[in-house]
C-alpha cells in the first residue's frame, strides 16, 4: 500500500469483531495476586492490604521535600481565580512548575526527573490541583497516559534517552486516542500510519487531546493496516507536534476545567520514523490499557483534594452560618451531609493511597484497584460536591466573583461541580469502567467455562470446557458456604475502642455473596450476560464499597498504630462503613428487583417515535448540523492554533 492511500471511511465492524478488538489488548494472564479480583471471587485476602504497605524512606522524604516546594509555588504563583477567568493557565506558571521538576516528577531520576512513586506523585497532584483543577489536569495528563509513561513500560532505551529528559523539564506531552466517532470502541480506529520506508505516514483526526493544544509530544494511536512484513494493528507512535501536517484546529471549550488546552488534532501525510513506535505493531491498545491501569490514579486524587476541600469549607460556612436560632451544622438534615463528605474523604484517600502503594511496590496486579478507584472516587466526589452546593445553599449556585464583588468570601462551589463533572466520563466512563472492571472480575469463570457459553465453539470444545469448569466449580462453590465473617472473633485486631471487626466480617461475608449471585447470574443469562449491563454494573459497585471498606478499616488501623489521629480515624471508618453498607444492601436488592427489562422497552419505543409526543411544547436551542463532525482525512483548511510554550 502506498503512503499516499487513505480510508474513504472508518472501518466497518461488526460487534463481535469490536469485542475480539478489546479482549485481545487487555492482559490475559494474572501473573501477580489481586486483592479485589479475590474479592469478586469470594475471597477475602486482608493479608494482601494488611498490614498497609508503607512508601520507602528515601522516596518519602524525597516527595515530602517536593511538597514543601510545590506548596510554597501553587501558594504565591498560582492564581485559580484568574485561570478561571480567563480559561487558561498563564504561561510563567507553566514555566514555573517546569522549573519546579513537576512535569518530570514520575520520571526517574537518570533521564532529569524527579523518580517519585505513585503515592507522591498523587500527593502533589492533588495539592496542585486544589490551587487550579486545570494544573492538577496538565500534569497529569503529561505523565500519566502522555508520552513518559507508554515509553517507562514499552519504550527501547534508545527512545528513554532521546525524549524522557525533554519531557521532564521542557516539553509538554498529550495522549492521543479518540476520534470524532471513536470513542470507547477503539476497533473503529480510522488514523492510519501507514509504512514508507523506515518510516510511517499518519493520516487522520484526533478529538479531545488534553495538552494538545500546547504539547511538544504527543503519543499517537493509529491502524497500521497489514501488508508484507508488517502484522498491522492499533500502534502506537511518538509524534513532534512540529512535524510538517500536524495542525491544531480547534481548542475546545468545556463547562468546567476551563483552563485546560485541550484540542482537534489534524494529521495530513505526517512522516513519523519507524524508531518513534512504542512497542511492536498491534500493541497500541495494550499499551494504552496497561497505561491507564495505573494513571487512573490520579482522577482519585484529585477527587480527594475535593473532597478535603468540600470538607473544610462546608465546616466553616456550617458554623457560621445560623438558621433558627443555631449554626446550620447542628440541624439534622445538613449535619448528615457533612458527616458523609467527612467519611467519604476519608474513604477516598485510604482507597487511592492503598492502590498508590501497591502500584509502587509491585507486588500486586492493580488492574482492578485502580480501575475500581477511578470509577468510585469520580462518583463520591461528585455526590460530595453537589452536597456543598446544597450546603451553601443560594451562595453555592452563585459564582464565586459574584459573591467576591458583593463584599462575601469568593468560595468556587458551582466551579468545583461543573469541574468534577468531567471524571465520570474521562479516561473510561462509568459506563465502561462498569463493563471493564465487570469483563476482569468474571475472569476466572470465562477462563474456565468461557466456551460452554461462546455460541461459535463447537460441540468439542463445550465438552472439554464442561469438564474444565466441573473441576473448577466443585473446589469454589463449597468455600462460598461459610468463612471468617461469620466467626465472632475474627479480625479482632481492629478493635480499638471503635470496633471495625465487624465491618470486616461482613466485607468476607459479602463477598461471598457477591461471589454466588455473580454465579447465578452466569448459570441464568450465559451468553446473553454480557449484554445485562445493568446487572453488571450493581455488581462492580458492590465490589467498589467492599474494596473502600477494606481500604478504609486498613488506614485506620495504620494511623492508629502510628499514633496519628488513631482514634478519629477509627471513627470515620465506622461511620464510612456504616454509611456503605446501606449502599451495599441496596445494590443487591437491585440486583434481582429492578426495572431493567422495562427499561428496554421504553428505549425502543422513544428511539421509534413513539412517545415523541412527549417532547411537544419547547423550542430547541440547539444548532442545527451534524451530531458528529466530519472526519474524512486530508490537508487541514483551519488555521493552526498550537502554542508550545517556551
Amino acid at each position: 500500500m502506498s503512503a499516499s492511500t487513505t480510508p474513504s471511511s472508518r472501518p466497518a465492524v461488526t460487534e463481535r469483531e469490536a469485542r475480539e478488538v478489546a479482549e485481545a489488548a487487555r492482559e490475559q494472564h494474572w501473573r501477580k495476586p489481586s486483592f479485589a479480583k479475590e474479592l469478586f471471587l469470594g475471597r477475602f485476602r486482608l493479608g494482601l492490604i494488611h498490614p498497609h504497605p508503607l512508601p520507602d524512606e528515601e522516596l518519602a522524604q524525597r516527595g515530602e521535600e517536593f511538597l514543601a516546594k510545590l506548596r510554597d509555588f501553587v501558594e504565591t504563583k498560582v492564581d485559580g481565580g484568574l485561570i478561571e477567568r480567563e480559561a487558561r493557565i498563564p504561561d510563567e506558571v507553566i514555566d514555573g512548575l517546569k522549573e519546579l521538576g513537576a512535569f518530570g516528577m514520575k520520571i526517574d531520576t537518570k533521564y532529569g526527573g524527579l523518580g517519585l512513586g505513585q503515592v507522591y506523585y498523587n500527593k502533589a497532584l492533588a495539592l496542585a490541583g486544589s490551587a487550579s483543577p486545570a494544573i492538577g489536569v496538565l500534569l497529569s495528563a503529561h505523565q500519566s497516559i502522555g508520552v513518559p509513561q507508554p515509553l517507562k513500560l514499552f519504550g527501547t532505551q534508545e527512545q528513554r534517552e532521546r525524549f524522557l529528559p525533554r519531557c521532564a523539564r521542557t516539553d509538554i506531552s498529550a495522549f492521543l486516542l479518540t476520534e470524532p466517532d471513536v470513542g470507547s470502541d477503539p476497533a473503529r480506529l480510522a488514523t492510519t500510519a501507514v509504512p514508507d520506508g523506515d518510516d510511517y505516514v499518519l493520516d487522520g483526526v484526533k478529538l479531545w487531546t488534553t495538552n494538545g493544544v500546547v504539547a511538544d509530544l504527543l503519543v499517537v494511536m493509529a491502524r497500521v493496516p497489514k501488508s508484507e512484513g508488517h502484522r498491522g494493528g492499533i500502534t502506537a507512535f511518538v509524534v513532534e507536534t512540529n512535524s510538517p501536517g500536524v495542525t491544531v484546529e480547534n481548542r475546545n471549550a468545556f463547562m468546567g476545567l476551563r483552563g485546560i488546552e485541550n484540542g482537534v488534532t489534524r494529521f495530513h501525510q505526517v512522516r513519523v520514523p519507524a524508531a518513534n513506535r512504542v512497542g511492536e505493531e498491534g500493541q497500541g491498545l495494550k499499551i494504552a490499557l496497561t497505561t491507564l491501569n495505573t494513571g487512573r490514579l490520579s482522577l482519585p486524587a484529585s477527587c480527594v483534594a475535593a473532597g478535603k476541600w468540600c470538607l473544610k469549607i462546608a465546616r466553616e460556612w456550617s458554623a457560621a452560618r445560623e438558621q433558627w436560632g443555631k449554626p446550620v451544622a447542628h440541624h439534622e438534615a445538613v449535619g448528615s451531609k457533612i458527616s458523609f463528605i467527612a467519611a467519604t474523604t476519608f474513604a477516598l484517600e485510604a482507597v487511592t493511597d492503598l492502590a498508590s502503594q501497591m502500584a509502587d511496590e509491585d507486588r500486586n496486579d492493580i488492574r482492578i484497584e485502580g480501575a475500581l478507584a477511578k470509577l468510585y472516587a469520580s462518583e463520591m466526589a461528585w455526590t460530595m460536591a453537589d452536597e456543598l452546593v446544597q450546603i451553601r445553599g443560594g451562595r453555592g449556585f452563585e459564582t464565586a466573583d459574584s459573591l467576591r464583588a458583593r463584599g462575601e468570601r469568593g468560595v468556587p462551589a458551582e466551579q468545583l461541580l461543573r469541574d468534577l463533572r468531567i471524571n465520570r466520563i474521562f479516561e473510561g466512563s462509568t459506563e465502561i469502567m462498569h463493563l471493564l472492571i465487570a469483563r476482569e472480575a468474571v475472569d476466572a469463570h470465562l477462563s474456565v467455562a468461557g466456551d460452554l457459553i461462546d455460541p461459535e465453539k463447537s460441540l468439542g470444545d463445550k465438552a472439554r470446557a464442561g469438564a474444565n469448569a466441573g473441576v473448577f466449580y466443585a473446589k469454589w462453590l463449597p468455600k462460598l458456604v461459610a468463612g471468617p465473617g461469620q466467626l465472632p472473633a475474627s479480625y479482632g485486631e481492629f478493635k480499638h475502642g471503635v470496633d471495625l471487626s465487624g465491618h470486616l466480617r461482613y466485607v468476607e461475608r459479602t463477598a461471598r455473596k457477591l461471589a454466588r449471585s455473580t454465579f447465578y447470574a452466569m448459570s441464568r443469562w450465559q451468553g446473553r450476560m454480557e449484554s445485562k449491563q445493568g446487572f453488571l454494573g450493581r455488581i462492580v459497585d458492590i465490589g467498589a464499597e467492599l474494596f473502600a471498606m477494606s481500604a478504609a478499616c486498613v488506614r485506620a488501623e495504620l494511623l492508629r498504630s502510628q499514633g496519628d489521629h488513631g482514634r478519629e480515624a477509627y471513627q470515620l471508618a465506622d461511620v464510612f462503613c456504616r454509611q456503605a453498607r446501606i449502599r451495599v444492601e441496596e445494590l443487591f436488592t437491585r440486583l434481582w428487583t429492578n426495572t431493567d427489562d422495562l427499561d428496554r422497552k421504553v428505549v425502543k419505543g422513544v428511539l421509534s417515535g413513539t412517545y415523541e409526543w412527549l417532547e411537544q411544547g419547547i423550542v430547541d436551542p440547539s444548532d442545527e448540523g451534524p451530531w458528529i463532525a466530519d472526519a474524512t482525512p486530508g490537508p487541514s483548511q483551519k488555521e493552526n492554533v498550537h502554542r508550545p510554550i517556551r
